[in-house]
């Protein structure tokens, strides 16, 4: 299914002069096209290469189809403040053949930029440690605005900086922090505390001028479903899926862990790719796994066919490939140049996805090169629907701190510092159309709200981006049309966008929530958390058959702390208990890790009697969030229904019982009281005697 064009003059003449070098020399871009396999029913075209793109990271289209471009030239290395080289440029194609035939420079001189956003007539730029917005203000094509939006946040390791914006289908903008920490402080609010964004990515809104915390570690690449779901890659593990947003962590803000990044690829580091791996790479690797033998560690690192630059993630939503492929995670791969594909397919045994290989891939890659200068670094998906691939080119790819010092000797990391390529994967046959022949400015409210239901999803949000920049009220008839309409994307975007415009009715929520369409659902579920006359039609969904709508439920029910609330998830425990996540959604709420749980647990549903696996760390979860709240009735109840246990089986919880109460108790000791740290006195002076009955051991405390 792969087929593979290289000629055999091109090879000789492009490695040839190179054949007493460790490392080969760059090719042409359409001698580096021609070592392409690729999947059979697709081709690649060159959309932009030098000298009009140089180290391209980033591509973005605006709303007139226009192209822009972030130029990144001082990677690996930091610059010296003030001595950025990056450089955002407008990519043009004058012609109208489909490939970019002059650049304009819209913004230069900036440090560590990764990637681009439009808003409001300008773009959003990530440069650690700002996110700015720039704009042409005076029509001459260069950026006279520069404005600091957000800043604070890491900037020691260009691998590993802010980037990735996205806009999500809820309206929030999304970045990729790396979990890396960070005191962002947000120029429209000075007096802020700064947002401390250590294990977690980040997520704004500059509508409603909110800023937070949101889950996942994402590296360099970041993508979401139609339905909101996120995933990422972080270098060696390509695809990784945020199981639960960070908003429902935090409701109590006391879980002992905060990570809920879940591995989701079903054949992990496995890659097939055509280079073999670069004579310094090979070396420290057989360097590192002799000096483990000697140490005897069980512990093998591998030069090649393992993901280790896994890049730029992104959810193919164009509409303009065959059946079958929408929907489709891409994933390029920099030190194996190569791009991956992944399917998303709903685990029928847990609230997320598994990302598996297509068959006709099942030994090959969807893209595989033999040059080593290709750096697939990101994707985007245009206005024709297509897949644009932006290859960074360099002839190294790596942080210098991690090469041994005698092998830098030989490595110039900046070669390829003139040179970048970005290309349009796309059917064979298919045609190559202006993308800068659109304008979205000339749609009257009818005609832009129509968008959101154009089956390439770059439309959608382009469309929606332009709404929520000018919320107008002639928009709402057509909103509310399609809101109550049967295709559900489109449905979903009206839904959040009338939200935005405090134009949502109950109704609206309700009649979505009847949707047999589980991505519709489950937004609807985030949007009827506003109305707690819907809290019975949210309970109802915690037994859906589709997980991904029974976890949103179980998470939705959880922001009230009513009798009926604790008795559904109490309900919801038993069913699902077993997998992590829906533990996690339980627990993260107040009514689902508080004593009164554990009561109707005991009581109506014989929890104590059996005790598995996971069971045992739940109370031992719930025993931590009872001792870092400090608590003391809510701890005094918790100690009561532990001494009610029958004898019989009180052996069996002690461990558990008291373990996570204790760490707790640590957790939060600046902020116990006499009786809290006499508690936490005696119960370290306790647990030394294991041989005592937990009734007895209790009683003590």
């Amino acid at each position: 299914m792969i087929r593979s064009t290289i000629p055999l003059l091109t090879l000789l003449l492009a490695f040839g002069a190179c054949e007493d070098s460790k490392y080969a020399g760059p090719l042409s871009p359409d001698a580096s096209m021609a070592t392409f396999a690729i999947h059979e029913d697709f081709e690649v075209q060159l959309f932009a290469a030098e000298p009009h793109i140089k180290d391209p990271v980033d591509l973005v289209f605006d709303e007139y189809g226009v192209a822009y471009a972030v130029e990144m030239p001082d990677y690996p290395y930091k610059p010296e403040p003030g001595k950025g080289q990056g450089v955002i440029k407008k990519l043009m194609d004058t012609d109208g053949d489909g490939r970019i035939d002059a650049s304009t420079v819209f913004a230069e001189g900036i440090a560590d930029a990764t990637s681009l956003m439009p808003w409001k007539g300008g773009l959003l730029v990530t440069a650690a440690p700002h996110i700015y917005y720039m704009k042409d203000l005076d029509g001459d094509g260069k950026a006279d605005q520069k404005e600091s939006i957000f800043s604070g946040f890491f900037e020691n390791n260009s691998e590993a900086q802010i980037t990735n914006l996205r806009l999500g289908i809820d309206n929030w903008i999304y970045a990729a922090n790396n979990g890396q920490r960070s005191e962002v402080t947000y120029t429209e609010n000075p007096d802020a505390e700064p947002l401390n964004l250590q294990g977690a990515d980040f997520r704004f809104r500059l509508d409603t001028e909110k800023f937070e915390k949101e889950s996942g570690t994402a590296q360099f690449g970041m993508t979401f479903d139609d339905w909101g779901n996120k995933f990422f890659t972080q270098n060696t593990l390509h695809v990784q899926q945020a199981a639960i947003p960070r908003r429902y962590l935090e409701r109590h803000g006391h879980l002992s862990s905060m990570s809920v990044n879940h591995n989701i690829s079903d054949h992990d580091f496995e890659m097939f790719q055509m280079t073999p791996p670069p004579y310094w790479r090979a070396e420290r690797t057989e360097r590192r796994n002799k000096q483990y033998q000697e140490q005897q560690l069980d512990r093998v690192e591998h030069a090649a066919d393992y993901f280790t630059g896994a890049s730029g993630g992104t959810v193919y939503n164009g509409g303009a490939f065959p059946e079958g492929f929408y929907g489709n995670l891409f994933t390029g791969d920099v030190a194996g140049n190569l791009v991956h594909r992944d399917l998303l397919v709903a685990d029928a045994q847990a609230p997320t996805q598994i990302a598996r290989r297509a068959g006709e891939e099942s030994d090959r890659e969807f893209i595989a090169s033999t040059d080593p200068w290709f750096r697939p670094a990101g994707f985007t998906v245009g206005p024709d629907g297509y897949l644009y691939l932006v290859d960074f080119y360099r002839q190294h790819i790596e942080t210098p701190v991690s090469i041994p010092d005698d092998l830098k000797e030989e490595m110039d990391f900046m070669n390829g510092a003139d040179k970048g390529r970005i290309y349009r994967i796309l059917p064979k046959s298919a045609a190559a159309t202006p993308a800068n022949s659109i304008d979205f400015s000339s749609m009257d409210a009818k005609t832009l709200v129509a968008q959101l239901a154009h089956q390439n999803g770059w439309w959608r949000s382009t469309a929606q981006r332009l709404i929520l920049e000018e919320p107008k009220q002639e928009y709402i008839p057509y909103l509310e049309e399609l809101a109550a309409g049967e295709q559900p994307q489109s449905r979903v975007l009206a839904l959040y966008l009338l939200q935005t415009m405090n134009a949502l009715e109950q109704h609206m929520v309700e009649s979505a929530l009847k949707s047999d369409h589980p991505g519709l659902v489950k937004n609807a579920l985030i949007l009827a958390e506003d109305y707690p006359e819907l809290q019975g039609a949210i309970a109802a969904k915690t037994t859906d058959p589709s997980q991904m709508v029974a976890l949103q439920a179980i998470l939705s029910l959880g922001n009230q702390e009513d009798a009926f609330v604790r008795e559904n998830l109490a309900a919801s425990l038993v069913e699902k208990g077993q997998n992590k996540w829906f533990r996690t959604a339980i627990l993260s709420s107040n009514a689902g890790s508080g004593p009164e749980i554990l009561a109707i647990l005991d009581k109506e549903h014989g929890f104590f009697a059996t005790s598995e696996s996971w069971k045992k760390d739940y109370i031992n979860e719930v025993a931590h969030i009872l001792g870092a709240k400090g608590e003391e009735e809510s701890i005094k109840s918790y100690m009561d229904l532990l001494a009610s246990l029958p004898d019989t089986v009180q052996d069996e919880w002690q461990g558990e019982a008291l373990a996570g109460l204790q760490k707790g108790l640590e957790k939060s000791a600046s902020r116990h009281s006499d009786t809290l740290s006499s508690l936490k006195t005696q119960l370290e002076s306790a647990s030394n005697t294991s041989d005592l009955p937990l009734k007895d051991l209790v009683a003590l405390l």
